[in-house]
């Protein structure tokens, strides 16, 4: 569902994207071509700063979206999705945030006040919350990091989790174009 904020901004939504039905995009949001949102998803740029602007939350171009993912922003603050990288299920993105492109975020993964560097791999159930990341950083499983988190601790990312991020782009840019073929039938 496609829906104004009380700003009056209605969401800019390519024609070549798929927005599952039972998703929410709320007010100041643009999606470019080939991304896919799933099921449940909310994506709401409602919220506007002190002086009553508020700024975009993107999602670029080859991304998706998966089932029950949260992106807000809070006071009008900008979110950016780069370009082929996935949001994996029930994940929150909240604003102020820039995820790079070519990232992969794990499974129920909160991603709150930072910079996610192209190429980085965040595995499930992890937490990243006023540290930014440079790019190709593993996060393994279940960590947390904030202020004062030795990022030497973790490692870049090995090859196979970098093809597997790639796999997860690619199947998803199918599902696109299955669903896009499937909603013109009748």
């Amino acid at each position: 569902m496609l829906r104004k904020n009380p700003s009056g901004h209605y969401p800019s939504v390519s024609e070549k994207a798929f927005i599952d039905p039972t998703a929410i995009i709320c007010g100041h949001v643009i999606i470019e071509d080939n991304v896919f949102v799933g099921p449940y998803a909310v994506i709401r740029a409602d919220e506007v700063d002190d002086t009553g602007n508020m700024l975009p939350i993107i999602i670029q171009r080859d991304s998706n979206i998966q089932d029950g993912v949260v992106i807000h922003s809070k006071s009008g603050a900008a979110v950016s999705i780069g370009k082929q990288t996935s949001i994996a299920h029930r994940s929150i993105i909240h604003g102020p945030c820039t995820i790079g492109d070519d990232v992969f975020i794990g499974f129920n993964s909160v991603m709150f006040r930072t910079t996610i560097g192209d190429g980085c791999v965040i595995r499930h159930n992890c937490v990243v919350d006023g540290t930014d990341l440079p790019p190709t950083y593993h996060v393994p499983p279940m960590t947390n990091i904030g202020p004062g988190f030795d990022l030497n601790s973790i490692e870049k990312v090995p090859p196979e989790y970098s093809s597997f991020s790639e796999s997860v782009v690619e199947a998803n840019n199918a599902l696109v174009e299955g669903y896009k073929r499937l909603a013109n039938e009748f």
